[in-house]
Parts: C-alpha cells; structure tokens; sequence
C-alpha cells in the first residue's frame, strides 16, 4: 500500500516563507522607524524580573543593521534547536507508523465508527486537547497533526478541520489561563494575588469558549462534508493520496504486530504529557521520546536497521519545511529587542487605556494585549513585562486586579493562532503542511468570535467586579 508514502510528499509552502520574511523586513524597518524605550526593571517578593511602570526612559535609537538579517536568521536557528528537533524527530518516527500501516489501519476503523457522528466525535477530541492545555503549551501537539489530518481526511472533512481540532481546542484551553502555570500563576504573583483565585470564572469562560468554537469548527465541518470545494485547501488536498478515491477497506486490518505499534504510540504521547505535567519536560525531552519510538516502531514493525535509518530520515526530511518555518518567525522577537521597541510598543498602549471609558477598559486592555503578543509571543515573557503596568493601571481605573490578568490571559492566547510568529501555529500547520495563507482563510472568522466572546466575559467580569482585589 502506498499511501503512507505519498501523504505529506509534494507539498510546499511557498507563501509563507514569504510572509514571514516580509515580515522580518518589516519588523527592521520599525527597529529605524519607532523611538526606542526601555523600561526600569527589577525583581519582585517573588524572584520576579519585572517593570517599573513609573520609570520609562527614552533611549537613543538602535536600529537594526539589514545586512545582519542572514545572522539573525542562523542564531534563531540556534536559540530554537530543540524545537526543530522535536519537529524532524516527530516526523521520522510518524514516517515509520505510517510505513508499518498500522496508522491507517486503526485511523479506518475510527472512521467508520464515527463517520456519521461528527457532532460527538470533534468535541470529544478538542475536548482532550484543551483540558491538557490548561496546564500546557500547544506546542507541544505540533507531532500530533499529520495523525489528525489523515484522520480528518478519512472522514470526509480536510486538512484544515484535522488541525483545527488540536489547535482550536488547545487554544481554549490555554488562552483561558484555567491553571496555566507561565501566564495565570506568574500574573498573579506580580498582582499579590492568590495563586490560582478566579478560577470558578475562567472555568466558565472555559466551557463558553469550548462551546462556541466547537459550534463553529463543527458547522464548518458540515459545510465541507457537504461541499468539499467549499474547503481553502481542497486543491491542495486532492493532491494528497488519502484524499483521492479513499476506500477505508484500502487500509487494511489490524494484526497482532499492528496493535503492539498503536500501543507503543499511545505510551509514547502518554510519556510526554506525564513528563512535561509532573516532571517539568521540555521540547528536549519529547525529541528524545520521539527517537525512541520511531526506533522501537521500525522493531517492531519488523524493518532491518538499514530500513530504519531510511524511513527515518525521510519522515525527518518531510518536516523540513516546518523547522525551517519556526527558525525565521523565531528571528523576529530578537530583532525588536535589539531595536529597543517592544517596551516603545507596551509604553504607548499603556497610555491609550487611560483615556478609555470604563466599561470598555477591560476591552480596551484584551486589544492592547493582543497587539502587544505580536512582539511578545512567549506567554510568561508578555506576563513579566505586560503585568507590572496593567496592574497599577487597573488599580488607578478602579478595575480588579484579576480582570486585567484575564484580559492579559485572553490576549496573549488566542492570537497565537493567527501569528506566522507562534511556534505553536507555524509548528502544527507545517507540520500538516498547510500554507498560512490557507489557514488565515479559515482561521479569521473564529478569531473574531472569539474576540466578541472574550469581550462580553470581559464586560460580565467588570459588571460583577471579579476578585479577589
């Protein structure tokens, strides 16, 4: 059978190598562009480097030398080698799942038992990714996407629907910041506020989040089963083998050999989320996991060492395009550091809110923190240099303090999943090799609503003034 050999062959991605590069242009040429500012830090009761909102001071412009671009490319490169390990290791060892066929046996028989519950089958899914992202980053699932894709593309959806699913439910369970270590916890230690107090409130704003966007990736769903031209990546994906006159009876039933394949993938994925919940794993240790089971796999699936080493390097060879994706979006925070920009950036929207009426402040802050995340993608980042204004400010406005970690929570999540600069979106959808520009197709809507959702929590949190403090 040879469609393992030809799902993820052929496709490029073209257009977003350059939109990111024109964005790495345009980030230089704000670096020559807008004042540079730095503000005072110092650590907090906590350990905390954090801002002294009262201490902004004017710096002479630093602007970024164009002919350092190649430079700041290849250090990018460097700074993120773990990641784009984890990308080329996650891709050989699911080349060689595919190659055993036991990928496509099990994803058969999900189908046909699914097939005509699409309404059950993806909230369930995205209901697992999002309550795993309450405590992790969906950077982590950038393996899982070629699985949910040909899953996706089994049932008679696209490619886009497979990524959705572990993006659009791990950003709900991220961006509600429910029990999220990098942005709830560290924001509210800046605050002085209790770790972990206002969670019966993200939690509903959990499960609205969860309901409106499956509301909307479930119609979505429908309007492609219905019509699959409808679908922004539908040429691409009838170029893709498991698109193309599918039969579920084409792959195969699951043997014995087969099952110990799926087993050892199920322990794998297990692995990680353990590791990295209960041990503190990083990108590292989940390149090692995925070494090893691209190796144990190919055992048991009964290839020679010689094999193995071949369909390895070619599942690593696939995933190219996807390291290569992270390592230039990545070059982009680094230039607005160097250029001095970023505290410029949250200085002036710091003051734009102080001018905004009430009622719409913690709307107000939800847009400078979604703005501020284009130069500060890292959640814990944007909470050490975001929170030590916006806390003061809310103080000053007469705003609880756990609204503005709210507003700053919904921010910094959900434009993550429109930002060619996020590893987590550029990682899964290259990893599914689904160009941007496709995606931003789909994607716009859903950003949008949840902006709409995550105001009116914003407004209820004020009306009924969210605390403590």
């Amino acid at each position: 059978m040879e469609h393992a050999d030809k799902t993820r062959k052929g496709f490029r991605m073209p257009h977003t190598f350059v939109i990111i590069f024109t964005i790495i242009l345009i980030a230089i040429a704000f670096t020559w562009l807008i004042p540079a500012g730095e503000y005072a830090r110092f650590e907090n009761a906590q350990g905390i480097k954090v801002i002294d909102p009262s201490q902004f001071n004017s710096l002479e412009r630093t602007p970024v030398n164009p002919l350092l671009i190649t430079q700041y490319i290849v250090n990018a490169f460097i700074k993120n080698a773990d990641l784009i390990m984890v990308i080329l290791f996650s891709g050989g060892a699911f080349h060689m799942l595919t190659k055993t066929g036991a990928l496509q046996a099990v994803i058969a028989k999900l189908a046909r038992r699914f097939s005509g519950h699409i309404g059950i089958f993806i909230p369930l899914l995205s209901l697992v990714f999002a309550l795993i992202c309450t405590t992790q980053a969906v950077n982590m699932f950038i393996a899982f996407a070629p699985v949910m894709v040909m899953l996706s593309l089994a049932l008679g959806l696209d490619s886009i629907c497979g990524v959705a699913i572990i993006i659009l439910g791990g950003a709900i369970g991220f961006s509600t910041g429910t029990l999220n270590v990098s942005t709830t916890v560290i924001s509210q230690k800046i605050a002085d506020l209790p770790l972990y107090s206002g969670i019966g409130y993200r939690f509903v704003c959990f499960g609205v989040f969860f309901v409106v966007t499956n509301l909307f990736l479930i119609r979505y769903a429908n309007k492609i089963r219905k019509n699959p031209q409808l679908s922004p990546m539908y040429d691409l994906d009838q170029k893709n083998a498991l698109a193309k006159d599918l039969k579920l009876e084409d792959f195969g039933t699951m043997t014995p050999r087969k099952w110990i394949t799926i087993v050892c993938l199920v322990a794998a994925m297990g692995l990680i989320v353990y590791g990295s919940i209960m041990k503190g794993w990083d990108v590292a240790e989940h390149a090692a996991v995925f070494l090893a089971l691209g190796i144990v796999v190919g055992l048991v699936g009964g290839f020679s060492a010689n094999e193995i080493s071949k369909e390895f390097l070619a599942g690593c060879k696939d995933m190219l395009g996807a390291a290569m994706i992270i390592g230039l979006a990545r070059s982009i925070g680094t230039i607005m550091g160097d250029g001095n920009i970023i505290d410029t950036v949250v200085h002036t929207l710091a003051g734009i809110l102080n001018v905004v009426p009430f009622y719409l402040q913690g709307i107000g802050m939800l847009i400078a923190n979604t703005i501020i995340n284009v130069f500060i993608t890292s959640g814990s980042g944007q909470a050490s240099v975001v929170m030590p204004i916006m806390i003061p400010l809310a103080d000053l406005l007469g705003m609880t303090r756990q609204t503005a970690i709210l507003a700053f929570n919904f921010g910094d999540g959900f434009c993550n999943y429109i930002l060619p600069t996020s590893t987590a979106l550029m990682g899964i959808i290259g990893a599914a090799n689904i160009p941007y520009d496709r995606w931003m197709r789909f994607m716009w809507k859903c950003f949008l609503l949840w902006l709409a959702t995550g105001a009116v929590m914003l407004l209820i949190a004020q009306a009924i003034h969210l605390g403590p403090m």
